[in-house]
């Protein structure tokens, strides 16, 4: 019998279960991928509102990383909440290799409601540290457009532009998420260096649901776990939260 394949979570708690490492377990358990973990941080949140944060101390995270590592085979890592500089350090510095394990970095800056997720000095060490090992970075429209100093894109030139601005940091790829944008329907983004743009689109479905980013990534660290290319991973990843939206839809 095959050994299923194995995805690292690096990511903060959600106490309403809607998102972070509940939503992405939830995500793997469903695509019958093995699930190990590293906590970043405890967060206090409704669906509405994020109360509180506890980031757990930076020497606990590195060590939780290094004996997940040490326990299986990890096909992929999936990286979300960080939360504090000291933390973006832990993660790269128990990180394997470079070039060793596809790693999905999910650049989680604030909560739904609006909760700061990551501090100025923690973005700049994400960037300096962490962006030239992501295999597929997934930043949302917002997201994109905070790390690139810019506003957010309103064109498909204006997001290819941001996505390229994103790739010239090292990452191998950038997945920008069309969700915040506008129109019938929903248009992500997929760039790989020294490749043509390649653009993924479904109608926009009305459902409302919390961690769809978190589950994207997640998703499509479990297809990469699984041997999938990185354009295959991000179809079948949007084929998932689509049909997750969907059973959510009025």
């Amino acid at each position: 019998m095959s050994r299923r394949p194995a995805v690292l979570v690096i990511a903060g708690s959600d106490s309403s279960g809607g998102a972070g490492i509940v939503r992405d377990l939830r995500v793997l358990a469903d695509l019958n991928v093995e699930a190990l973990c590293a906590v970043t941080a405890v967060t206090a949140q409704t669906h509405g509102q994020l109360i509180s944060a506890h980031h757990i101390p930076p020497d606990l995270v590195r060590a939780q990383i290094r004996t997940a590592l040490a326990s299986a085979a990890v096909g992929a890592i999936k990286i979300g909440m960080l939360g504090t500089a000291a933390t973006v350090r832990a993660v790269a510095e128990a990180l394997p290799p470079a070039d060793t394990i596809p790693i999905v970095l999910d650049p989680v800056l604030l909560s739904s409601s609006g909760g700061v997720l990551l501090d100025e000095a923690g973005r700049a060490e994400m960037i300096a540290r962490l962006f030239r090992r992501a295999t597929v970075l997934t930043p949302n429209i917002p997201e994109a457009a905070s790390l690139c100093g810019a506003s957010p894109a309103a064109s498909p030139e204006a997001g290819v532009a941001q996505a390229r601005a994103l790739l010239a940091t090292g990452a191998r790829a950038v997945l920008l998420k069309g969700g915040h944008g506008e129109g019938p329907e929903a248009v992500d983004l997929l760039l790989c260096a020294d490749e043509e743009p390649i653009w993924l689109s479904s109608a926009r479905i009305e459902g409302r649901c919390r961690g769809t980013g978190c589950a994207l990534a997640s998703a499509l660290a479990a297809g990469l776990a699984g041997g999938s290319s990185v354009e295959a991973a991000c179809r079948e990843a949007r084929q998932y939260v689509l049909s997750m939206l969907a059973a959510r839809a009025p």
